[in-house]
């Protein structure tokens, strides 16, 4: 297991194995102008968190395709889902805001041998299912 998304999905071989995990966290300044200086900051709080999960499945190694509705149900729910990876590192409660796929290689009847795809997630403030 590479990283679960809830108890609904698990990113592995079999599923979909990302390339890489981007992760992204900003933190919120507010600036005030000054004459003559540099504008004024404070910090009034953290800011978003994204992750990113780019990848390539291929056929005939697992069914994206299914993988990929399986996600797509989750994210119209539009619940938390409590991220951790394989060594066990709790990332937080996130959401799916996004997901692409891009298919490719195709079969005569029109099945992709070869889908590259990111999942895009942002950590909410609210309690994570599974």
């Amino acid at each position: 297991m590479l990283m679960a998304l809830g108890e609904a999905f698990v990113f592995s071989i079999g599923t979909l194995a990302y390339d890489e995990l981007q992760r992204r966290a900003s933190w919120r300044h507010a600036t005030s102008p000054r004459v003559g200086a540099r504008d004024a900051t404070q910090f009034v709080g953290i800011g978003e968190e994204t992750i990113s999960l780019p990848g390539t499945v291929y056929d005939e190694i697992a069914d994206g395709r299914v993988s990929i509705e399986v996600l797509r149900a989750m994210a119209d729910k539009g619940d938390p889902w409590a991220l951790v990876d394989g060594n066990g590192r709790v990332y937080g409660a996130f959401g799916i805001t996004t997901i692409d796929d891009r298919w490719s290689d195709f079969l005569p009847d029109g099945t992709p041998l070869k889908i590259g795809f990111t999942v895009n997630l942002l950590r909410v403030d609210a309690e994570a299912r599974g």
